[in-house]
């Protein structure tokens, strides 16, 4: 008679690792479970249960646990961790934290949130904040869980104490974060969130892009305008190309004529000017034009105009950077194409302020980026070659302005241009939506990004973005710490057909791995991309991506 020896796999005893820990008020640490399995006769075995026990703090006001193990010193104190599990014994470590925070046990003094300024679509939606805290000796930590958060207008928005703010209602509130030490002096920072709720807010300035173009005559070409708006009070910008407030007009149509939708159709060979014309609810009225020839002779495949975006950006520090984008329309399909990295870009003061040309189309390498290496401005020109051998140029402004620090802040105040100022704790990412989908009637692209903490949807570009009634603009923007990597999506859309991504971001497959190529997206989408907003030389890198849209 043959005896079988049984295998009993459930846990009979739990090890945690580390037995004890110190740590600094505000600073986090993983702790393991180890399960001993007991066999009979044969020896035991291990086996790591660190997600499967449950984790506990005897106080909590002293340090937490997560489900998965990582505990976050909160004040000063010995706290006892327990891991427990049905059938086996509880296990437990202890945690010693000393009050102060910082690494070093120095006093924060100063604090910063990210982003300095947010909005959300409506209310009930959410937006996270991140508190980040300088110690003495200059060394930073994440204090978001530590620091006290309030909003100035609860009416307006209600902020947790994770530094989680929910919508109430429509405006702009105030967020603080603030940072007692044990010798109970303070550290505190502010934000701004913006609650839209949906009514448009009136628009102050608009522009036509491009402002000059040349077309054929006869019905053989077309060119799509972009009309875009800013607000005065945010100073946001959205696309009011398609918009039923937005009228289209021709100075003589016999020369051109132009859709509701800013669509452009040449006729006989002449000058005219095309005229876009906001109203605005309050009966307020702006106004923009772009110069058109039309041409009697008609080239295939010429490139009609040249637009580089953003016309616009200003950096804090030395040795940011900022990206900058070249938009180009052509009279055939794909009719706006990315030539970020074929065309040649200039700067006015190549010295004060490079800019990198990558005019054989790398996909690991990106022109347009400009690099601070003083205070103040300089002009930056995209000269590109179309097929016919005709040349466009477009320009842009790059700032550095010069703001001298104030002797007494440390460390010095952030948005200052000169040597020896500390690094920013955050960039800004924006994304353009570029393309005739862009304007067309009925187009419905869209292109999400989370936050850094992943708050889904935070960056949401496009028509398709239902949650604010699709009002979603061709451009906008997610404030990010330094050194996150963002994924952006562009969904599948009825009626989209994706043009492909701008060099400066990394296609990739839904998981964030890099396409192999040579095909680095599908017309009907899903696609993806990633880009890293990290900076070789310390400073910032305010990306800039471009998403490309036409219609099927």
């Amino acid at each position: 008679m043959l005896i079988g020896c049984g295998s009993n796999t459930e846990v009979a005893s739990i090890t945690i690792t580390p037995a004890t820990q110190s740590l600094a008020a505000g600073q986090t640490a993983q702790f393991s479970a180890t399960g001993t399995i007991p066999h009979g006769k044969h020896p035991a075995t291990n086996q790591d249960v660190t997600s499967q026990v449950t984790w506990a703090s005897n106080a909590p006001a002293i340090a937490t646990i997560s489900a998965t193990g990582v505990a976050t010193a909160v004040s000063a104190g010995t706290v006892t961790i327990t891991a427990s599990m049905a059938g086996a014994t509880s296990a437990t470590a202890s945690i010693s934290v000393s009050g102060t925070a910082g690494s070093t046990g120095n006093d924060v003094v100063s604090l910063s949130v990210i982003p300095g300024t947010q909005s959300v679509a409506s209310p009930s939606a959410t937006a996270q904040f991140i508190a980040t805290g300088t110690t003495v000796s200059g060394s930073t930590l994440d204090v978001t869980r530590q620091v006290t958060w309030s909003s100035s207008s609860t009416s307006v928005a209600t902020v947790n104490s994770a530094g989680l703010a929910t919508g109430a209602g429509k405006g702009t509130t105030t967020i603080a974060a603030v940072f007692t030490n044990p010798d109970k002096t303070v550290a505190t920072a502010n934000s701004t969130l913006t609650v839209i709720a949906g009514t448009a807010e009136p628009i102050t300035d608009i522009t036509v892009s491009p402002t000059e173009l040349t077309i054929a005559a006869g019905g053989h070409q077309k060119a799509q305008l972009i009309a875009q708006g800013t607000s005065g009070s945010t100073g946001l910008k959205e696309d009011l190309t398609s918009s039923p407030q937005l009228k289209w007009s021709t100075s003589v149509d016999q020369i051109a004529t132009v859709s509701a939708t800013g669509q452009v159709t040449g006729v006989s060979p002449g000058d005219v000017v095309i005229s876009a014309v906001w109203t605005n609810p309050d009966g307020s009225v702006v106004s923009a034009g772009a110069a058109v020839t039309v041409s009697s002779a008609y080239v295939s495949g010429s490139l009609l105009s040249l637009t580089i975006v953003p016309d616009t950006i200003s950096v804090g520090d030395l040795q940011d950077t900022g990206n900058f984008l070249a938009i180009g329309t052509f009279s055939d399909s794909p009719f706006v194409r990315d030539l970020t990295n074929q065309v040649t870009w200039i700067s006015s003061f190549p010295d004060d302020f490079t800019v990198s040309t990558n005019s054989g189309g790398t996909q690991s390498a990106s022109g347009g980026i400009v690099t601070a290496y003083a205070s103040g401005s300089a002009t930056i020109i995209a000269e590109a070659t179309g097929p016919d051998g005709t040349i466009q140029t477009a320009t842009a402004t790059f700032k550095c302005p010069l703001v001298l620090p104030d002797p007494l802040s440390h460390p010095p105040t952030a948005g200052s241009c000169y040597t020896g100022q500390f690094g920013p704790l955050k960039a800004t990412l924006t994304v353009y939506g570029e393309g005739l989908n862009v304007a067309g009637s009925g187009g419905n692209w869209l292109v999400t990004a989370p936050s850094a903490t992943a708050t889904p949807d935070v960056i949401h570009c496009g028509p398709g973005w239902a949650a604010d009634n699709n009002s979603g603009g061709s451009v906008c923007t997610g404030i990010y710490p330094n050194g996150t990597t963002v994924m952006l999506t562009a969904p599948a859309r009825p009626g989209v057909a994706f043009g492909g991504w701008t060099y400066n971001c990394t296609p990739t497959d839904a998981s964030g791995n890099p396409l192999p190529g040579p095909i680095f997206w599908t017309e009907g989408g899903p696609n993806y991309c990633e880009v890293t907003l990290a900076s070789v030389k310390g400073g910032s890198v305010n990306a800039t991506v471009g998403a490309i849209f036409n219609n099927r």
